[in-house]
């Protein structure tokens, strides 16, 4: 029976995608939010179960980006899609709740805007950055380039900023198609870059051993204190500036 439970995990980070998706292209960011944590915290444990119980094999790794193209990949390019539409010329009726966003179809002449589909080049990137993954023997102690979920992370922070941060000039950056088009096209480069960020596995528990995994969780508890969901951009580009500097002071 222990033989499933990895998959089975697996199976449930893929459903909330696919519920997290039916909510995000209904503008409701906050619960397509949700189910994308739902989502990071099962792949989170079905790699931890797959070797509590040793039962590692082809068909979970697999299976795992599989489930990941749709949870952090593609929910965060349908986000990035719908932030584009709004910056193009929406008028944002109200920030306080997604259910009053204006919902507008850009047709033309019949003929759809184009523009906002730039944003699923983040689905695109991500899904060529799982299958660089399931090939890439190195990547077992670290990770090469953005993993897929903290990158999922860094771009649905942006909508539940606009939800509850409540500042307009953060607002006005965010909605701003050009800052957009430049997270996206970073987004891009950072999956599928060659930088080497560390992972967050603990072979054991010493301080030494782990202090840049140890501080940077501290950081990260205390950044979500004090600024809550602006935390969530600031801790990724925090995870890559320590990732670079771990990797020069260990040369």
């Amino acid at each position: 029976m222990k033989q499933y439970i990895p998959n089975a995990l697996t199976l449930l980070n893929l459903l909330c995608g696919s519920i997290a998706v039916l909510f995000v292209v209904n503008d409701n960011f906050v619960a397509g939010a949700l189910f994308v944590f739902l989502g990071i915290f099962f792949d989170f444990f079905d790699g931890f179960a797959a070797r509590k119980f040793n039962v590692q094999s082809e068909l979970g790794l697999q299976l795992d980006s599989l489930a990941d193209v749709v949870t952090s990949g593609l929910v965060p390019g349908v986000v990035m899609y719908k932030l584009l539409e709004l910056s193009d010329g929406t008028i944002l009726q109200s920030i306080k709740s997604s259910q009053e966003w204006t919902e507008t179809m850009y047709w033309v002449g019949g003929k759809i805007d184009f523009f906002p589909l730039l944003g699923l080049a983040i689905t695109l990137a991500s899904a060529y950055r799982l299958a660089k993954f399931n090939i890439d023997t190195e990547q077992q102690n670290y990770f090469k380039g953005l993993p897929t979920p903290a990158n999922a992370l860094l771009i649905i922070s942006l909508p539940l900023i606009l939800e509850f941060q409540d500042n307009d000039t953060i607002n006005d950056i965010i909605l701003n198609k050009w800052f957009l088009m430049g997270i996206t096209v970073f987004s891009c480069w950072i999956l599928n870059s060659k930088i080497k960020l560390f992972a967050l596995k603990f072979k054991n528990f010493s301080f030494k051993d782990n202090a840049t995994r140890y501080i940077f969780i501290i950081l990260c508890m205390v950044l979500l204190i004090v600024l809550q969901f602006a935390a969530l951009p600031i801790i990724i580009l925090l995870y890559i500036a320590m990732s670079v500097l771990d990797g020069l002071t260990s040369k």
